[in-house]
């Protein structure tokens, strides 16, 4: 219990998130991959429908995913230079 607790706040954390932040984003992908699924699930039966809905999907989540990814290490080295202005400015 104590360990989920703490992936609550740590995960959004270290992925430079609020806990609504990741909440929103996370609820973003589950959508847009339902969408997908059921997009999917139609091209099944009518393989005339839908055709590229599954692809563009994953291509979008994955150019989400990839700037995501590049805030989340700016965030990180803004952290970083901060703790050591801050050190600097100590000594």
């Amino acid at each position: 219990m104590q360990r989920m607790i703490k992936d609550f706040h740590d995960h959004p954390e270290s992925v430079g998130e609020t806990y609504g932040q990741h909440w929103c984003s996370a609820m973003g992908f589950a959508l847009a991959l339902s969408r997908s699924a059921l997009a999917c699930m139609l091209h099944a039966f009518v393989p005339g429908l839908c055709k590229t809905t599954a692809s563009s999907t994953v291509r979008d989540l994955h150019r989400r995913m990839v700037s995501h990814r590049h805030r989340q290490v700016d965030a990180a080295n803004q952290k970083t230079c901060a703790a050591s202005d801050a050190s600097t400015s100590e000594a």
